[in-house]
Formats: structure tokens, C-alpha cells, sequence
């Protein structure tokens, strides 16, 4: 199975790149990119997860509701994005199940980072998603830390996808600047080795972000963002469909480990 997943989040990027962006913007931009992605979706018959923040999800009811009866799953991605103390795992969940009527089963910490799993019980999820199991400079060194999926504090952990041997992670940033045809290669390869892929990306991918004025993103974050992402992912997921490869939310791949 096909995890593909959405951080669905107010767009702070340009924060850690020094430029300030107002709110509203920060809004608009990823309330563009989401509708970009649902119109994908829509397009292919796919089911995906969104990671949602309330702040995000506060702001976009329209597109909150478009989500959940579509199919797809609502999961949390923390009350802010910018933000964290361990009472917003169960703030963020009870938020965005009143929000959504749906009931919240996933989490996914922001940016990435590490979060306790014994808090993710105590908050009453099912699986937890924040963890990339690979090394990247200043970011991440999970090399210790398993590729698949596994059990620690009775949440289930499901690491994002990293090719077998090396690690190769097939996150957002690998597949804007890789060829797509290796992208490919790597994703074939891990999909017949673990049986599935787990790969996320953003709304604000989805947009152009080629002004590095306003922005300040170095060339490897403004790489084939706007409609050339929009093409990408149609790309993508044209050829994933041709080889058969089913897509589902993480709440129905957790079924097919169960049964």
C-alpha cells in the first residue's frame, strides 16, 4: 500500500530562512496548496492522510470538511506548527475531532522532530509518524532507529520510507530534486522490499516559491515547486496506478496489519 500524506500546516517556513510573512499568508499559501493537492486526489480516485495543525485547520473548515468526506483521513500535526509542549498531543487531537466529527488516530510531530511516545499513549493515539529513519546534517541521525514499521510504548511507529542498504529518504525534498525517473527506481525498491511507502509532502510545495525575495528558500526547497510539483505528483502517481500499486490511509494499512 501507497501511504501518501500531506502536512497540511500554516506556511512558517520562511521563518527559519530569516524573511517574515504575514499570517495571512501564511494561510493563503498552504489553503492554495491544499486545494491543489485534493484537486490531484479528486483527479486519480487516491485516498491520502492529512497531518493537520488546529492554527491550520482553525482557519480552512471549508477544506476540513472537504477532506474527511472525500475519504481521505484527518490526523494531527500538533497545535501550532511553530510550537510545542506535550499537553497540545491531546489539545491538537480533541481540537480537530471537534472540528472534523471524525476521531483522530494519528499524529505527526512538526518538522519531524522527536516526540515521546509514552505521551502519544497517554493522548490516546493508535500510531505515531514522526520519525525519518535516515541522516541528514543538522536534521535528523536515526540510522539506530528501524526503516519499517514497529511497536514502542504500544503506539505503533511508522517511520516515513528510506530505501533498503542506504537509507535514501523519499520525503518531499528527495523528490523535488532527484530525476523522477530515479525517484522512481528507489521507490519500486523499497516498495517490493517492505510491502509498502510511507512519503509526505506539503501544500506550500504546491506553490511557487521562486521569489527568494520574499521567501529566501535556497534552490533545492524553490526545485520544481508550483505547477511543475503539480505535474510531479500527477507523474507520480500516473505511474504508480500503472503498476498497480493500491493507495490507502494510514487507519486502513493499520487493518491489513491487524488481519
Amino acid at each position: 500500500m501507497v501511504l501518501l500524506s500531506f502536512d497540511i500546516e500554516e506556511f512558517d517556513m520562511p521563518f527559519e530562512y530569516g524573511k517574515e510573512i504575514s499570517f495571512e499568508d501564511q494561510i493563503a499559501i498552504s489553503r492554495a496548496g491544499t486545494i491543489a493537492i485534493l484537486d490531484i486526489l479528486d483527479k486519480y480516485s487516491v485516498k491520502a492522510t492529512f497531518f493537520c495543525t488546529v492554527t491550520f485547520a482553525e482557519n480552512i473548515p471549508d477544506l476540513i470538511k472537504r477532506i474527511t468526506e472525500t475519504g481521505h483521513e484527518l490526523a494531527s500535526h500538533g497545535y501550532y506548527h511553530s510550537d510545542f509542549k506535550p499537553e497540545h498531543l491531546l489539545q491538537s487531537k480533541l481540537k480537530l475531532e471537534e472540528l472534523s466529527g471524525k476521531e483522530i488516530t494519528g499524529y505527526r510531530m512538526a518538522r519531524m522532530m522527536p516526540v515521546d511516545e509514552r505521551e502519544i499513549e497517554k493522548a490516546g493515539y493508535t500510531y505515531n509518524t514522526s520519525i525519518n529513519p535516515t541522516y541528514i546534517p543538522g536534521r535528523y541521525n536515526n540510522f539506530n532507529i528501524s526503516r519499517t514499521h514497529f511497536i514502542k510504548d504500544n503506539v505503533l511507529q511508522i517511520p516515513a520510507s528510506v530505501s533498503p542498504m542506504v537509507r535514501f529518504p523519499l520525503f518531499w525534498l528527495s523528490f523535488h530534486n532527484l530525476p523522477l525517473s530515479v525517484y522512481k527506481t528507489l521507490a519500486n525498491w523499497t516498495y517490493k522490499k517492505d510491502k509498502y511507502l510511507n512519503i509526505y509532502f506539503h501544500p506550500w510545495e504546491f506553490t511557487d516559491l521562486n521569489d527568494f525575495e520574499r521567501f529566501g528558500f535556497p534552490g533545492y526547497i524553490r526545485k520544481n515547486t508550483g505547477v511543475k510539483m503539480i505535474e510531479r505528483m500527477e507523474a507520480l502517481i500516473s505511474w504508480m496506478k500503472g503498476k498497480n500499486y493500491p493507495f490507502g490511509t494510514f487507519q486502513e494499512f493499520i487493518k491489513t496489519l491487524k488481519s
